[in-house]
Parts: C-alpha cells; structure tokens; sequence
C-alpha cells in the first residue's frame, strides 16, 4: 500500500462522523445487497457466527459477525481503540495487523460501539484490509469484521453497518445474548 493510498483512508476514516443505524434498516440499493454464506472459519473458542458476502459493493466485500458472551465491559462497553483491539477476531486472519486509523463511535440499533480499520499482511504477500466494528450488548460483545482485498471505502462502512441493523443480523445478536 501506498503512503498516499495509506493517507486516503486515514482521512476518509478519521473524519467518519458517529454513526447511527436504525433497527432493521435497509441498505439503498443495489450496491449493499449481502448473501448469507456458510461460516468459512475453523471452529474456536468463540463458535461460530454469520457470514455475508456482497459481489455487488464495488469489490468483494464480506462480513463475519459473532457474539463474544461476557467478553465486554460491562461499565463502559467499547469505549476506545485499545477495547476494539482486544476484542476483534484479528485470529481469523493470519500475519501482522496494523491499525490504518483511530476509530470511531458507532450504534446499531440499541448498541453502541467502535470501528476501526486495520491491514493484515497475510503470508505470501496477501494482503486483507478489515474494518472491526465492535458493539457492546450489556456485558456481551458483538464482533463485527468486514474484509476485502482493496482498502475499506466509506460507503462500504455505510453498507456494513446497514447490513448489521438488518433484521438477520439483529435477531442472531439476540439469540445469541440471551434477548429474546
């Protein structure tokens, strides 16, 4: 990556205002439209959890979501980048993670939260780009990682938080806290 594309996207995610997504809104267009797909991952300590795909967002875009039970502050939920560090699913994507950006604050419905990219550089050169939006439900985190081989766009943010206020998605964090 280039120090200018690298600059790029710091700029775009720095100036990310707090976002807000409404339960059980729609993604505008066909750009956002995301598949389910089996969960892709080996199984873990955490289980599995939801995957969705979009062809159709510019550049392959997935979104892995799961919950982490009794994996959050309880007192403040994710408050800073060091909480959104220490909760991502960084173990999915094997090599180096580097942060490209501070995050941000974030809310999904009746969670509120953090996001943040980051760089993996996997072996043989790959590279992955992520964005982790971690959410806190009371003591529970919800673990969100959209992935793609080209840097994170700002309207590929928007898509990701729309798909995760989807009703899906919300009624699989339900299930999966305890609210149902």
């Amino acid at each position: 990556m280039t120090l200018g594309a690298v600059l790029a996207l710091s700029l775009i995610t720095t100036a990310m205002p707090v976002v807000k997504v409404a339960d059980g809104a729609v993604a505008a267009g066909p750009s956002a439209m995301f598949a389910e797909v089996p969960w892709p991952f080996l199984l873990d300590q955490w289980g599995t959890g939801r995957a969705f795909r979009c062809s159709a967002c510019g550049t392959e875009l997935a979104i892995y979501v799961r919950a982490k039970v009794g994996f959050c502050n309880c007192t403040t939920g994710v408050a800073d980048d060091i909480e959104i560090d220490r909760v991502a699913d960084f173990d999915l994507f094997p090599g180096p993670v580097t942060p490209l950006a501070p995050g941000w604050p974030v809310s999904v419905s009746w969670m509120k939260g953090r996001a943040r990219p980051f760089l993996v550089d996997a072996p043989h050169g790959a590279r992955s780009y992520l964005l982790t939006i971690a959410l806190s439900n009371k003591c529970d985190g919800v673990i969100a990682t959209a992935a793609s081989k080209e840097p994170i766009t700002a309207d590929a943010v928007q898509a990701t938080l729309e798909q995760l206020a989807s009703p899906v998605v919300l009624d699989f964090v339900r299930a999966s806290t305890g609210l149902q």
